[in-house]
């Protein structure tokens, strides 16, 4: 039984660095997207959102010179190689995805619109959406929210190397305790560096709950869309 036909995946650029400095390493890319055809193959409409710290601050020792405005540019480019990282690794493993992109990109991918969205999903395709929203000065966190909402997904995933939300850096701290729910102003009263209050706020006003879960894991994506309790959920 699926519990979340539609899913919005949201990964940090970082998570496909591995164990490289920066990069993206293909066991992680393949293991990923491993994850993503087993929940396309249960029907489930598959939106992602990826970061692009792996390629952007991976670039970042060359040097300076730029400012914020250029820099966030830089980001959204950054993504739009991850997301073809995406697309290659699905069509490798035989499924069909589509990749959107918040600026005019052609021929890399197609110009974002709700409408090819749409089609896209009735098409059996997965939807990866690149470049951000488009904006300097807003995060992929709040790209991840917009395009939840804007899907009508059921849920937002954010996938982590952590098995959930805990009250401090468990990597860190081992007195840290998870959380298995939180309501958003919880999650904002105690400070915990989930997602950008931007993004935050739009998932709230929109009843867009959200569940932070550890991707790195396989099969753990297959069982939250299919209601196991793993990760915390926010809402």
């Amino acid at each position: 039984m699926i519990k979340y036909p539609s899913v919005l995946l949201k990964l940090s650029g970082e998570a496909l660095m591995g164990n490289q400095n920066y990069g993206i390493d293909p066991v992680r890319l393949m293991e990923y997207m491993e994850q993503v055809k087993d929940i396309h193959r249960l029907g489930v409409h598959t939106g992602i959102v990826i970061g692009g710290g792996n390629i952007f601050r991976g670039m970042r020792g060359v040097g300076a010179g730029f400012d914020r405005i250029k820099g966030d540019y830089m980001g959204m480019l950054a993504t739009a190689i991850n997301g073809l990282a995406f697309q290659s690794a699905l069509e490798t493993l035989g499924v069909k995805s589509r990749l959107l992109s918040a600026i005019g990109m052609d021929p890399v991918g197609e110009r974002y619109s709700r409408e090819k969205c749409r089609e896209a999903f009735e098409n059996k395709e997965v939807v990866i959406f690149v470049a951000g929203t488009g904006n300097p000065f807003f995060t992929t966190d709040t790209a991840a929210s917009l395009r939840a909402v804007e899907m009508g997904a059921s849920v937002l995933l954010k996938g982590t190397r952590v098995d959930g939300v805990y009250s401090a850096d468990p990597e860190k701290d081992p007195t840290a305790q998870k959380y298995d729910s939180l309501s958003f102003d919880e999650a904002y009263g105690k400070g915990l560096a989930i997602m950008d209050l931007t993004a935050f706020t739009l998932c709230k006003e929109n009843k867009m709950p959200v569940i932070v879960f550890d991707m790195n894991k396989p099969g753990n994506l297959k069982k939250i869309v299919e209601g196991q309790p793993l990760g915390t959920l926010i809402q």
